[in-house]
């Protein structure tokens, strides 16, 4: 078919339901290509909603048109007349210069988003980087990568290419960040190839406050899964099948899949009827619950482990809780909460293990967004306890937690905390044995004021 291709016109006729009861051959033919028939409801999106407003004003309306019948935009001029040539209540559609076309191609900056919105997707590694390029906060999905997670957790503010092997990159390090994006990697603990993804934050690009850090395998994660081994591990602990073995494999298909369904349902790859919008947004959220699940998972093996213990450094909470807030702020901003965050650096400082307490308060903030009301505010604040004990606490102001409920809230696969469903009833579980394992408690406590109250309490560290 010529990519443009031009007719003198088209007709139909619909009636007071808005089905299109009669219509002429090239007007048919876009009702099939939108999924609908002659007679049935009018499956053009553009004309439908035309035909709704000139039916319910009982006006002549005459408008231009745009269409997408899969393959190539359809447009033209229409002119709809609720008459009595109509069917009772309906409407006569005529088009004008109808003409067919190519959509246009993506532009660049659609195109690179969605690039990165795939890279993100599929990212084994993933990291905060100051302005400098030093690291803030790594975190590592893969099990090869936990090595140069703990190395970038022991010594933070490091640059980062001190911690991996730059492939055919011998300049002095910190490179400018535009030659080290796409740059081949290798690091310690991994026989994998990986590639660098530097994604400058802040509004100005050619100064970025700062940096997301990607890391993508460039081969899936080979896992030995010999026969005899599965059968004792399914048997003792189910958990351990999943988390070492599946997780990984099932990680990098679900997140390809993520990707994929985010580019249809924000129309990157070109005009699509609302409804498949929807059903790929529908396909995205299952996808990133699947993905949820798979992490808690392999959280929970790891936490449940025989002599599972975690590490000891000075843990600033003010400063652990102000970067949970950020990494969570676009999340809370969409959903119209503010985050406060109160309490002076260096007034509460634990001797815990940092990545745990901020994989703790990323838990609790994301909990206290998905169950908040629009327009309140999530509090999280620092505290010392005295006898030894610093705090940090996550507040909002939602429905609260019966005190039947509390007893149960952090118990294995329970959800019965709160009135909405999701999640794979891990991740309380999971935060208070890393709360434990540092010497610490979670609780959860209803205040006089309404809503939910999670504390996390941990050793102070020593003065000095």
């Amino acid at each position: 078919m010529d990519p443009r291709d031009t007719q003198i016109g088209a007709r139909g006729l619909t009636d007071a339901r808005d089905w299109l009861l009669d219509a002429d051959e090239t007007l048919a033919e876009l009702q099939a290509r939108c999924g609908g028939r002659v007679p049935g409801p009018l499956a053009i999106p553009e004309l439908r909603a035309l035909v709704q407003q000139a039916r319910a004003l009982g006006l002549k309306i005459a408008r231009g048109f745009t269409a997408f019948d899969g393959e190539t935009l359809v447009s033209g001029f229409v002119r709809i007349d609720p008459c009595a040539q109509a069917a009772d209540g309906g409407c006569e559609l005529l088009v004008e210069n109808w003409q067919r076309s190519l959509p246009p191609a993506p532009d660049g900056r659609a195109l690179a988003e969605r690039l990165d919105a795939i890279d993100r997707a599929t990212a084994e590694v993933n990291a905060r980087l100051d302005a400098r390029q030093r690291v803030q906060v790594l975190s590592a999905l893969a099990p090869d990568a936990a090595g140069l997670q703990a190395a970038a957790m022991a010594r933070p503010g490091q640059v980062w290419s001190d911690l991996v092997e730059l492939a055919d990159v011998s300049h002095h390090q910190p490179l400018h960040w535009r030659l080290l994006d796409g740059a081949a990697c290798r690091f310690a603990g991994s026989e994998r190839h990986w590639r660098a993804r530097l994604i400058p934050l802040g509004p100005d690009a050619q100064a970025p406050s700062g940096f997301e850090l990607l890391l993508i395998a460039d081969e899936p994660l080979l896992v030995d899964t010999r026969a005899a081994d599965i059968a004792g591990e399914a048997h003792s602990a189910p958990s351990r099948l999943i988390g070492s073995a599946l997780a990984p494999v099932l990680r990098q298909p679900v997140a390809r899949i993520i990707a994929n369904a985010e580019t249809i349902r924000t129309r990157l790859a070109g005009p699509l009827r609302d409804e498949y919008s929807e059903y790929a947004g529908t396909i995205a959220s299952a996808g990133q619950h699947l993905a949820a699940m798979l992490d808690d998972l392999a959280d929970l093996e790891v936490v449940e482990t025989p002599g599972f213990s975690t590490v000891r450094e000075r843990v600033d909470l003010a400063d652990a809780g102000e970067r949970a807030a950020g990494i969570l702020g676009v999340r809370a901003r969409n959903h119209d909460i503010a985050l406060v965050v109160t309490g002076e650096r260096g007034a509460a400082v634990a001797s815990a293990e940092f990545r745990r307490v901020l994989q703790i308060l990323i838990n609790l903030i994301g909990n206290a967004i998905a169950y908040s009301p629009a327009g309140s505010t999530v509090t999280i604040a620092i505290g010392s306890e005295g006898s030894g004990k610093v705090s940090v606490s996550v507040s909002d102001e939602g429905p609260g937690i019966s005190p039947e409920h509390a007893k149960r809230i952090f118990d294995k696969f329970e959800r019965l905390g709160r009135d909405k469903d999701g999640g794979s009833g891990l991740g309380l579980y999971i935060s208070r044995r890393l709360a434990e394992a540092m010497g610490g408690s979670l609780t959860v406590e209803t205040p006089a004021g309404g809503g939910a109250l999670f504390r996390l309490e941990l050793p102070a560290a020593d003065a000095g």
